[in-house]
């Protein structure tokens, strides 16, 4: 391999790296959101001063904190794996 030709692996792997970086980050940004979204959620079905009033209200809150809460598991698994890509522990 030629010096040009590892300088532009080095660089191209560098890239990588800023991207992988840069996902992680939004991957992290998301957590944080949905965490708050989750927990607001709940805690509006817990609140008496602003408890849903009927069952089928509860239901839906609870369905969409599910829901909420699957797709932080899906995001915590990607960011393990950007974690691991990128050489760092979890």
């Amino acid at each position: 391999m030629r010096v040009g030709e590892k300088k532009g692996t080095l660089m191209a792997a560098e890239r990588d790296q800023a991207r992988l970086r840069e996902e992680l980050d939004m991957v992290e940004e998301d957590l944080v959101k949905l965490r708050e979204t989750v927990a607001e959620l709940r805690g509006t079905v817990g609140s008496s001063a602003e408890a849903p009033t009927d069952a089928a209200e509860v239901s839906m809150l609870i369905a969409m904190a599910d829901e909420q809460e699957q797709l932080m598991n899906t995001l915590e698994a990607r960011r393990e794996d950007l974690r691991r890509r990128l050489g760092e522990q979890p």
